[in-house]
């Protein structure tokens, strides 16, 4: 059961290192080079960040990088459009644990869920959990592109799957999270997954306003700038 932390009503008093370990400190941009790569992981390490959110090719590198600290490593699959065969996913989450991912984070086929075909998306998903065993599995949803009824038929879906989380957005998307699709997607799950808010979240008041409305992970570039917030709250 993956439950949602409760939050103080003074930001003040909560604490950096409880933050830290909610967020997935992320970079996916197409043009990083090595040394920021190595700049992300060793951000991590100092502040205790769940994991680091990296493309398949950076995995590898990044698990070097990591060795011995205790960090999470995340790995995104189907990245950004869902548009490849279950097939591929699998494969692709399966090399990526292979590679030393921890956890995966896999694109909903948002098209296959317009078009109705459930029993496509549940196989879609199942696939990749199956491949990725016993590593977490986020399924992201792209709430930008979906209408209520499909945010909720798409919880459904990765609940219904297995996977242990949904998770808002790319980030390559034409929006990000809200606090109405957090609020919305963990009335969907309860208890029983994970919510992850990622997109757009880029400072300490969006971060907690979406873990108040129920998220338990955080997907950001900006997990240093969250903390230095909250220390300087707390000095």
């Amino acid at each position: 059961m993956v439950k949602s932390p409760a939050i103080p009503p003074d930001p003040g008093s909560l604490s950096p290192a409880v933050m830290a370990g909610l967020i997935d400190h992320t970079l996916l941009k197409p043009e990083a080079v090595a040394a920021r790569f190595e700049e992300l992981c060793d951000e991590a390490a100092r502040y205790r960040f769940a994991t680091v959110c990296v493309n398949p090719a950076w995995v590898r590198f990044c698990a070097e990088r990591l060795q011995g600290s205790g960090i999470g490593l995340c790995s995104v699959v189907g990245f950004p459009l869902g548009n490849i065969t279950p097939e591929d996913k699998a494969a692709e989450a399966r090399r990526a644990v292979g590679n030393g991912a921890t956890e995966i984070d896999m694109v909903l086929h948002v098209g296959w869920l317009k078009s109705g075909f459930a029993s496509l998306v549940l196989e879609d998903i199942a696939r990749v959990v199956e491949a990725s065993a016993p590593h977490a599995v986020k399924v992201i949803l792209e709430t930008c592109l979906l209408t209520e009824e499909e945010k909720i038929a798409a919880c459904e879906l990765a609940r219904s799957a297995g996977a242990h989380f949904v998770k808002t957005s790319t980030g390559f998307g034409k929006g990000g999270a809200t606090v109405e699709d957090i609020a919305l997607m963990r009335r969907c799950v309860g208890e029983a997954l994970g919510v992850k808010a990622s997109g757009g979240i880029r400072d300490l008041p969006t971060a907690l306003a979406m873990i108040a409305a129920g998220a338990n992970r955080i997907g950001t570039s900006s997990g240093v700038t969250i903390i230095e917030e909250i220390k300087q709250l707390n000095s």
